[in-house]
């Protein structure tokens, strides 16, 4: 059943297998990443300290490509019987591991069968929200996460008298005021167009995107972003792309170049993007909070993450599982997330190092680096802001993307490209469902 599960819910890639260890030797622990450069520095250091910590395990990292690369890879290997260990799956990867039923181990029950001390209450609620079960029940080990947060060019404002905004309506006239001081191909504009503009609209307001708490409690959800916030928010970008106040910038993050180069003042995405800004950004600059939209009760809310989480894959012995745990709780020490969080600027995982980045003066000089967490923990999570657990997921976003582009083009009204969105995703559900329910 599992491997019909994984066959169904993504492209299968080559198989990449391992050879067992002999039964004398250490238990050697396959870890499948995704990560690159300063980020993949970080995970080999992991695996280093972690195995020099003691002798009866042996982490070995190994990237395998991008995210979809790295989940396809690691599907393939299962249904050949040499899965990893441990695969890191973006979160929009979440169902499709969810719903393989044997292919994978979940966390909360790996901790108690290997006996090592668990309390999903010690991480961040709104980052183990949208891997654990409605039973609050941890599925997968998060790890990297993010959120979407909005970065603000302080030369260009202060040069346009223009104050940070803090709501959606300030936004859009403080991008009217830019463009008029100069910034004549873009007011504001932001990455990941359905993230941004669908799924964390929906989050920030306290709205469903989908029904069944966005899918965190049943596959049988169904869409619900063509409401009246979501049509209203889109029906003001079309507007404002017409003079290019707003100027959309492509369906991931390679428009976010835009922002670094100086051309679109300010600009929505992933807290993630700091390393590049860092990098590359020749002016003074800030990331404040996601706008919000004052009418709407209750807003902001809560944000919900980006990133990934690491999946425990099924199949292994009990000696594995105990070193897989044990791995596992090394991660969750309070001084190693705070290395984690400085330095990859990936947020850390649990309260204790959360607060004792704060306590250590982190943030006072880098302040932008807490904003993805102050949205993060600004209210209790609720079901339409704990996460959303969606089947073909970027096949999804694909089709949203596709409708928004259309109601960005003149082609279609804000409310006709949201209700084909709504009508196209429902129908890719369906088929999710019959492939992912026994």
């Amino acid at each position: 059943m599992a491997l019909r599960h994984f066959g169904a819910a993504a492209a299968l890639a080559v198989t990449v297998g391992f050879g067992a260890s002999p039964a004398w030797a250490v238990t050697e622990i396959q870890w499948w990443h995704a990560m690159t450069g300063a980020n993949n520095d970080v995970i080999v250091k992991l695996a280093t300290d972690f195995n020099a910590s003691q002798t009866d395990y042996k982490v070995i990292p190994t990237y395998k490509g991008n995210y979809p690369d790295t989940m396809n890879a690691g599907i393939a290997a299962f249904r050949a019987g040499s899965a990893p260990h441990i695969m890191q799956v973006f979160e929009v990867g979440t169902a499709t591991m969810m719903a393989a039923t044997g292919a994978v181990k979940p966390v909360y029950k790996l901790m108690a069968e290997a006996g090592e001390k668990f309390d999903p209450k010690i991480y961040l609620p709104a980052i183990t929200g949208y891997y654990s079960t409605s039973k609050g029940e941890m599925l997968s080990f998060p790890f990297n996460s993010s959120s979407t947060i909005m970065w603000v060019n302080l030369d260009e404002l202060k040069k346009a008298n223009v104050e940070i905004p803090k709501t959606w309506p300030e936004t859009f006239e403080a991008a009217k005021k830019l463009k008029a001081a100069g910034h004549d191909t873009c007011g504001f504009s932001g990455s990941w167009v359905t993230w941004v503009n669908l799924e964390q609209l929906s989050a920030w307001h306290n709205v469903p995107l989908a029904s069944k708490a966005n899918g965190l409690d049943g596959f049988d959800t169904v869409l619900e972003f063509n409401g009246p916030l979501q049509v209203k928010h889109l029906e003001t970008l079309v507007e404002l792309q017409k003079t290019k106040t707003y100027d959309y910038a492509g369906r991931t993050n390679t428009g976010e170049g835009r922002f670094t180069s100086g051309e679109c003042p300010i600009y929505l995405t992933s807290s993630a993007f700091f390393g590049n800004v860092k990098a590359q950004a020749k002016f003074n600059f800030t990331a404040v909070p996601m706008p919000y939209y004052p009418d709407v009760k209750g807003a902001p809310q809560n944000s919900i993450i980006g990133g990934a989480s690491l999946w425990v894959m099924g199949g292994k012995s009990a000696d594995e599982y105990k070193g897989v745990a044990k791995f596992l709780t090394f991660l969750s020490d309070t001084d190693r997330q705070v290395y984690i969080h400085k330095a990859s600027g990936y947020l850390p995982i649990t309260k204790a190092a959360y607060a004792k980045a704060k306590e250590e003066g982190f943030y006072k000089d880098q302040p932008y680096l807490e904003t993805p967490l102050i949205e993060l923990t600004n209210k209790e999570p609720t079901d339409n802001s704990r996460g959303l657990r969606l089947g073909n997921m970027v096949q999804l976003r694909d089709v949203w993307s596709e409708e928004i582009e259309q109601a960005l083009a003149g082609k279609k009204t804000a409310k006709q490209a949201l209700d084909a969105a709504v009508e196209r995703g429902n129908t890719m559900l369906r088929q999710f469902e019959k492939t992912a329910v026994k």
